[in-house]
C-alpha cells in the first residue's frame, strides 16, 4: 500500500526529505555546475525509484508521490538544497504529465512504468534549424502509411540526445493548413534505422546538446499523442512545464554559494562596495523563489500555465546570469581559467557556471520573445 506521504506535518514530511537526499544522494554528484550523463546518475536515479520518490506530482495510481501543492514545494525545495543533480526533466516533468493528462489509457501502461524504472529515457524534438523561436514554422514530415508515421527531417538542440531510448517529437502532418494547425505530436524508439544523433559542443566545451537526424524513421499511429493536427496545444501546454522548470532559482542559489565562498576567500567579503552587491542579488533570488514556489502551488491545484509562466522563466534566467557575472568578476584573473582552480585550497568551477547561464536565455522561447508576449497579451500594446 503506497505511503500517504500528505498525511504527514509539514515539518514531518521536510526533515524525512532532508534526512532521505542527504543520505543517498552520492556527495560527487551534488552541485554540478551542468548536466550529468545518464549513465552516471542512473543509480541515484533507481535509489529515488525503489523509494517511489521519483515523481512528487504524479498520481499516485500511476506511481507517483501524489504531493499536495504544500508537499511538492517541500521536495523541491530540500531536493535543490542537497544539490541533489537533475535528471530525466523531459520524462518525468514533461512527457510524464502531458500523457497523464492528454495520453491514453494505453500508452500510460505501456510508457509511464517505464520512465519510473529508468528503462526509458525520453528526449524532446521540438527545435529546428530556423524553427526555434518560431516553432511552428517546423518542417519535419510525418507522412501516415497504413499504422505507421514515416518520419524525415531534422531536431536540434536535443538535450542529451545521445542518451536518449525515445523522442517525443512535434511533426507536421499537414501542409495544407495554417502552420500551427498542421502540427502532431508523435512518440518513437531511437534504436531504429535512420536516426543520426551527433553532439553540439557549447561555448563551455561541453556536448549537452545535439542535432538529430531523421530518415524514414517510423512512429506507430498508436504513439499519437491527442488528435491528428492536434500537436500544438499539446506543444504549447508542454512548453509551459519547461519554462516553469527552467524558472527553479536551483542555479541561481548554486551560484550564490560559489560566490561566497571565493569573496570569502580572496577578500572581497570585507569590501563595502560588494556587500551591496551581493546584498541585491540575493534579495534578486529570494524574489525569484517565492515566485517560483507560488507558480508550482498554483500548477499543483490545476491551475493552467498563464503569462506568469514567462515571467518566470524571464527573471530565473536573468537573476541566475547577474550572480554568475559578479562570480566571475570577483573571482578576478581566476574567473577566465576553464574548469576547477584552487582558491584558498579549495577547489571551485568559476568560469562555467557563467557560461552556461547564457543558453537558458534563449530557449524554452527566448526572453525576447517572452517579453513581445507579456507586451501584448498582459498590458496590451500593439504588436
Amino acid at each position: 500500500m503506497a505511503t500517504d506521504w500528505n498525511a504527514l506535518a509539514d515539518t514531518e514530511f521536510r526533515a524525512l526529505a532532508a534526512r532521505f537526499f542527504d543520505e543517498h544522494c552520492p556527495r560527487e554528484l551534488r552541485f554540478t555546475p551542468r548536466r550529468l550523463r545518464w549513465s552516471v546518475v542512473q543509480p541515484w536515479f533507481l535509489a529515488l525509484s525503489r523509494q517511489g520518490w521519483v515523481a512528487p506530482s504524479w498520481p499516485v495510481e500511476w506511481g507517483g508521490m501524489g504531493l499536495s501543492p504544500v508537499k511538492q514545494v517541500i521536495y523541491i525545495e530540500e531536493y535543490e538544497r542537497s544539490g541533489a543533480p537533475v535528471m530525466q526533466t523531459q520524462s518525468l516533468t514533461n512527457l510524464g504529465p502531458i500523457l497523464i493528462a492528454r495520453g491514453s489509457e494505453a500508452q500510460r501502461r505501456k510508457y509511464l512504468p517505464k520512465i519510473l524504472s529508468g528503462e526509458h529515457v525520453w528526449v524532446q524534438g521540438y527545435s529546428e534549424p530556423n524553427a526555434g523561436s518560431d516553432l511552428a514554422n517546423l518542417r519535419t514530415e510525418a507522412r501516415l502509411e497504413g499504422d505507421e508515421f514515416v518520419i524525415n527531417g531534422q531536431k536540434i538542440w536535443t538535450t542529451m540526445g545521445f542518451d536518449g531510448t525515445h523522442m517525443f517529437a512535434l511533426v507536421r502532418t499537414d501542409r495544407s493548413v495554417k502552420k500551427q494547425a498542421g502540427i502532431s505530436f508523435v512518440m518513437f524508439p531511437m534504436d531504429q534505422p535512420g536516426i543520426t544523433v551527433r553532439p553540439i559542443r557549447d561555448i563551455s566545451g561541453a556536448e549537452e546538446f545535439c542535432e538529430v537526424f531523421l530518415q524514414d524513421v517510423r512512429a506507430h499511429r498508436s504513439d499519437l499523442v491527442g488528435e491528428l493536427n492536434g500537436g500544438w496545444e499539446i506543444a504549447k501546454t508542454l512548453l509551459g512545464f519547461e519554462r516553469v522548470w527552467s524558472g527553479s532559482p536551483r542555479q541561481s542559489l548554486i551560484a550564490l554559494a560559489r560566490l561566497e565562498k571565493v569573496a570569502r576567500a580572496n577578500g572581497s567579503w570585507e569590501e563595502g562596495a560588494f556587500q551591496d552587491r551581493y546584498t541585491q542579488l540575493v534579495f534578486d533570488v529570494q524574489d525569484l523563489a517565492a515566485m517560483y514556489e507560488r507558480l508550482v502551488r498554483s500548477l499543483s491545484v490545476g491551475k493552467g500555465f498563464g503569462l506568469e509562466s514567462s515571467l518566470l522563466k524571464m527573471t530565473a534566467t536573468e537573476t541566475c546570469q547577474r550572480v554568475t557575472e559578479l562570480l566571475v568578476e570577483v573571482a578576478g584573473a581566476d574567473g577566465a581559467l576553464q574548469g576547477d582552480v584552487e582558491i584558498d585550497g579549495e577547489r571551485i568551477d568559476v568560469l562555467t557556471p557563467f557560461l552556461e547561464s547564457r543558453g537558458p536565455t534563449i530557449y524554452g522561447g527566448s526572453n525576447q520573445i517572452q517579453r513581445n508576449i507579456l507586451a501584448r497579451q498582459w498590458l496590451g500594446l500593439p504588436g
